[in-house]
C-alpha cells in the first residue's frame, strides 16, 4: 500500500502510464495524488481523464489552471482553446460526467500520514497550512454550487490588490484560485504577480514565493506542481516541485510521499 503524487499531466498518457507501471500501481490498495493541470497542450487528454474517471476511488486532484479553464470552457459555452487539444473530451458523451466529476474536487489537501501540503501551484505565504485548507474549502463550495457559472464567469476580473473582509464572494474566489493555481512570483510586498512566468532570475522586485522568509518555518512539505521552467529544483527540502515540463519534450515526476524519493519519465513526444 503506497500514496504517490504526480506532476502536471497536461495531455501526456504515454509517461504517466509508464510512471504507473513503473511502481507497479495498483489502484485496489495504492492511492495516487495528481497535482492538476490533468489535461490540456499534449495528445491524449481525453485518455488521461478517462484513465482517472475510471479509478477515481483510488485518485484525488488538486484542480489546476487549466482543469478549472476547461470546467468555466463548459459552464460559459466558450470554445476551448485549439493549442489545448481538448475537441476529443468536448465531443464526447461523458463529457458531463468528467466535469461534475472534476468538481468534486479539491484545490488544496493536507495528509496527515505524509505530514504533507498539495496544492497545484503551492502555499501563499501569508496563509498557514490551516487557513490555506480553510480557503480552498471556501472556493470548492463556490464552483460546486447552484452559482458556479457565474464564479467561473468571473474568475478571469482583475485579480484582487489585496485580501480584505470587505471583498465580495466572487472576489474572495477569484483571490483564492489565482493563489492556488497561477502564483509563481511575488513582490516585494507579497503581491501576487501573474506576468512573470519564466525561470528564476535576479531580480530586485520579485521573489519565488517558495522563497518568502514564512515559507522557511513551514513545518510541512509543500508538493506542488504548475511551473515547470523550475525543473523540479527549489532549493528546499520540504519544498518539492512536480512540474519537470513533459508536455515540453522533458519529463514527468512521480514521488513517493512516504519517502519523497523520486522517479522520472522521460517525455515519448520527441521519440513519436
Amino acid at each position: 500500500m503506497a500514496d504517490y503524487a504526480i506532476g502536471d499531466l497536461q495531455g501526456c498518457f504515454s509517461e504517466f502510464n509508464a510512471l504507473l507501471q513503473r511502481v507497479d500501481f495498483n489502484p485496489s490498495k495504492d492511492h495516487l495524488y495528481l497535482v492538476g493541470d490533468i489535461i490540456a497542450r499534449g495528445p491524449d487528454s481525453l485518455a488521461c481523464l478517462d484513465y482517472i474517471y475510471k479509478h477515481q476511488n483510488s485518485v484525488t486532484i488538486t484542480l489546476g489552471n487549466h482543469d478549472l479553464h476547461m470546467i468555466a470552457c463548459h459552464y460559459l459555452n466558450k470554445p476551448a482553446n485549439p493549442k489545448d487539444k481538448l475537441a476529443p473530451i468536448f465531443d464526447s458523451n461523458k463529457l458531463q460526467r468528467y466535469i461534475s466529476y472534476l468538481q468534486t474536487q479539491p484545490l488544496a489537501l493536507y495528509l496527515e500520514k505524509h505530514n504533507s501540503f498539495i496544492s497545484h501551484a503551492g502555499l501563499n505565504p501569508d496563509w498557514s497550512v490551516k487557513q490555506a485548507l480553510k480557503h480552498a474549502q471556501f472556493a470548492q463550495t463556490c464552483y460546486q454550487s447552484n452559482n458556479a457559472k457565474m464564479f467561473f464567469k468571473l474568475m478571469y476580473q482583475p485579480h484582487p490588490i489585496a485580501w480584505s473582509s470587505a471583498l465580495d464572494e466572487f472576489e474572495k474566489f477569484r483571490y483564492i484560485v489565482n493563489y492556488f493555481t497561477r502564483m509563481r512570483f511575488l513582490t516585494q510586498d507579497n503581491k501576487l504577480e501573474l506576468n512573470a512566468k519564466g525561470a528564476i532570475t535576479q531580480s530586485n522586485t520579485l521573489i519565488p514565493w517558495f522563497c518568502h522568509p514564512n515559507i522557511y518555518n513551514v513545518k510541512q512539505d509543500i508538493v506542488f506542481g504548475h511551473w515547470a521552467a523550475l525543473k523540479g529544483e527549489t532549493g528546499y527540502k520540504h519544498v518539492h516541485a512536480l512540474d519537470t515540463g513533459c508536455v515540453w519534450g522533458n519529463s514527468m515526476t512521480l514521488i513517493e510521499l512516504a519517502n519523497k524519493k523520486r522517479i522520472t519519465e522521460k517525455s515519448h513526444l520527441l521519440s513519436k
